[in-house]
């Protein structure tokens, strides 16, 4: 049998694997070059292979991979204080993924609301069109059918609304409920951002029912939108916030950030995990943040942003049997909701040396590296023009 029968098929892959990563690019063994406008899914935020980023794992291999959390780990403390020092929060734990870090928003919410003699308050008001992993409890908290099948029993404690349900969320709130859950932009539901108003209405609505604001930003964090978080658009505050995807710049790694108040409970065996934070990881985590904390850095990602949200504008123009005219998200986390199936036009922008991806809504997703120039938007753009002219002449 062939040798990929041995991995479980837990994926629908596309059937192309790369052994080399520069930059904005990917290339396959026989030297096939793509550029890459998916960043394994938001993930390489600095592109691949870095140099500052190759240059501090490189160092950190030589000298100390692993200590587990019995111990000080240094580097694990220098991230923590950075990602504390740029956003709401005071305290994060590292773990390994962003459902990891989900799981511990989760227990930190719980553990909130048990410290001040409320233990009954567990429950979760989650929005429906969100993702937010695929273990048991946050498959839940998702609340995707589709993804839950075969799973049950299903793992209680989640209540679900859609967007902008404000009077909804006030007559589900019991004596119960413990915190709301949101991510700024809705990236596998179809990268569509929620609205200001609406945070700052659960932001309100938290602050009067007395329950926690969670931000899910594993896939909008890190850079992504334009800003550091994405919820610095709204100015709007969450009490915890998950992170994962972009914050090693590929190394897995993810972190459940919160306030000194809403991690009050969390103390020595409330929780942990044996990899998370080690002196490796941390060392890319530190070396992704030398770059991204620059001071132009973040500014360079939304005028580049602005400039592919042009881009794609002309592109649904100029094309409008396959897509419909607005451009979704904010920075360089963009889509277009697709007319025909989304994957068709996934798999014709590959034959033309451009890696893009679907997401929910039957849109085409586009999650470039950060360190992208406009010429690589340029480079896009002339890609999925000579994709949908193709398609258009296969179609006549």
């Amino acid at each position: 049998m062939p040798d990929t029968d041995f991995v479980m098929p837990t994926y629908g892959r596309m059937d192309i694997s790369f052994s080399k990563g520069e930059g904005a690019y990917l290339y396959t063994d026989s030297g096939d070059k793509y550029l890459d406008f998916i960043s394994g899914i938001a993930v390489t935020n600095l592109g691949h292979c870095h140099p500052h980023m190759v240059k501090a794992l490189q160092k950190q291999a030589e000298t100390l991979w692993h200590t587990s959390n019995l111990y000080n780990v240094d580097l694990q403390t220098k991230a923590a204080k950075r990602l504390c020092e740029n956003s709401f929060g005071d305290q994060v734990f590292f773990c390994n993924s962003g459902a990891e870090a989900n799981e511990a928003a989760i227990k930190t919410a719980r553990k909130f609301h048990s410290e001040r003699g409320r233990p009954q308050a567990h429950r979760i008001i989650a929005h429906r069109n969100a993702f937010h992993g695929r273990t048991l409890a946050t498959l839940a908290m998702t609340g995707k059918s589709a993804i839950m099948e075969g799973f049950q029993p299903h793992v209680q404690g989640f209540d679900h609304v859609n967007v902008g349900e404000v009077d909804k969320i006030k007559k589900l709130i019991t004596p119960e409920t413990a915190a709301i859950i949101i991510e700024p932009v809705q990236g596998e539901g179809g990268v569509k951002l929620v609205d200001a108003d609406y945070l700052k209405a659960l932001r309100k609505i938290c602050d009067e029912f007395g329950l926690l604001l969670i931000f899910d930003e594993v896939q909008c964090g890190m850079g992504r939108t334009g800003k550091l978080f994405a919820h610095e658009w709204s100015g709007v505050k969450p009490d915890i916030m998950s992170l994962a995807k972009g914050l090693g710049g590929g190394v897995p790694v993810g972190a459940c950030i919160a306030t000194e108040d809403a991690a009050c409970g969390m103390g020595p065996s409330t929780h942990g995990t044996t990899f998370g934070g080690q002196p490796l990881v941390m060392s890319a985590v530190n070396a992704l943040l030398d770059i991204i904390l620059e001071e132009s850095f973040l500014q360079e990602v939304a005028s580049v942003g602005d400039y592919f949200e042009s881009a794609l504008s002309n592109l649904a123009a100029e094309f409008p049997e396959f897509f419909e005219a607005e451009v979704k998200g904010a920075g360089l986390m963009r889509a277009l909701k697709a007319k025909i199936t989304n994957m068709d036009i996934v798999k014709k922008c590959m034959d033309h040396g451009l890696l893009v991806f679907v997401a929910g809504d039957n849109v085409v997703r586009f999650l470039p590296p950060l360190i992208i120039e406009k010429a690589h938007v340029d480079e896009a753009a002339e890609k999925i023009k000579s994709a949908l002219l193709e398609m258009r002449q296969e179609a006549a």
